[in-house]
C-alpha cells in the first residue's frame, strides 16, 4: 500500500468523510455527507402510506429520490425537471439507494409506513451515489429514531449500511476515488455492504482492459476494509445510544 495517488492518499485510504447530523431544521432526519469535495444533503420523511404494490401486506417500503443541483458540477446541470424525463443514470441511482436501504431495514417491523430518502447532490467529486447511501442511512436512522413508534426502542434497522467505490487506475488498485481518478480508471467498481459483512450490491465494469479474478479480489478486499471504516464514522456521528438500537429485533 505504499502507492501514493494524485492527491497523495494511499492506495487504501479514504477521503476525509464527516456526516453533519439535523442539517434542516424543518426534517429531523436530515444528514450533510461529505466524503471529500464530494457533498450529498440526504433528507428522510416518514410517511403514513405505502405504495399499492405493499398495501395490505402489512410491512413497510423504503424508497429514494436522487438528483444532481445544477452547479454541482463544473459545467450547469440541467434540471431533470425543465426536460421533463428522469435520465436512466439518475434511474440507476435512486433504485440502488432504495434496494441498498431496504437490505437493512426490517419492513415488517415498519408496518405500512414509507420512508422516502431524498439524495440532492450539492458539489460532485466522484462517488456520490456511494455517499448517498452512506449519507442516507444515517437519515434513515435519524428520522426513525424521531417518530413517536420507535422512541426509546429497538428501531426497525436490522444492520448497518455503507457504500464504497473501488477500482484499478494507471495500474494501482483504489478505494473511494475522487472524480479525476474515476475520469480514467480502468475498471470501475461500487460495493454496498452491511455492518456484519453481507455484499448488498457490487456494481463493477472494466472501462479498458479486462480485469482478473485476483484482481478482482483486491478490489472486494480493500472494499471491505473501506466500509468497515465508513461505518465506524456512522456511529460516531449517530451516537452510542442511536447506535444501540440498531440490530436484530
Amino acid at each position: 500500500m505504499d502507492g501514493l495517488r494524485f492527491d497523495g492518499r494511499k492506495r487504501n485510504q479514504l477521503r476525509d468523510i464527516r456526516f453533519s447530523r439535523n442539517y434542516i431544521s424543518t426534517c429531523p432526519g436530515s444528514v450533510l455527507v461529505e466524503m471529500g469535495r464530494t457533498r450529498v444533503l440526504c433528507t428522510a420523511t416518514v410517511e403514513d402510506r405505502v405504495p399499492p404494490h405493499v398495501k395490505g401486506t402489512g410491512k413497510g417500503w423504503v424508497t429514494a429520490e436522487y438528483a444532481m443541483l445544477p452547479r454541482s458540477s463544473a459545467q450547469r446541470v440541467v434540471r431533470e425537471r425543465s426536460t421533463l424525463k428522469t435520465g436512466g443514470r439518475t434511474h440507476e441511482i435512486q433504485r440502488l439507494i432504495g434496494r441498498s436501504l431496504r437490505a437493512v431495514t426490517d419492513l415488517k417491523a415498519l408496518g405500512e409506513v414509507s420512508v422516502i430518502v431524498d439524495c440532492d447532490v450539492i458539489e460532485a467529486d466522484g462517488g456520490t451515489r456511494t455517499a448517498s447511501i452512506n449519507g442516507a442511512f444515517v437519515a434513515l436512522v435519524d428520522a426513525l429514531a424521531a417518530d413517536g413508534r420507535w422512541q426509546g426502542g429497538r428501531l426497525p434497522v436490522k444492520d448497518w449500511l455503507a457504500a464504497v467505490s473501488c477500482g484499478i487506475v494507471a495500474g494501482m488498485t483504489v478505494v473511494d476515488l475522487a472524480y479525476a481518478e474515476d475520469s480514467m480508471a480502468d475498471v470501475d467498481m461500487n460495493m454496498v455492504m452491511t455492518g456484519s459483512g453481507g455484499i448488498v450490491e457490487l456494481q463493477g465494469t472494466a472501462e479498458g482492459e479486462p480485469f482478473t479474478k485476483e484482481g478482482y479480489d483486491l478490489m472486494i478486499d480493500m472494499a471491505e476494509e473501506a466500509v468497515g471504516k465508513i461505518v465506524k464514522e456512522q456511529r460516531t456521528a449517530l451516537g452510542e445510544e442511536l447506535s444501540g438500537r440498531i440490530g436484530a429485533i
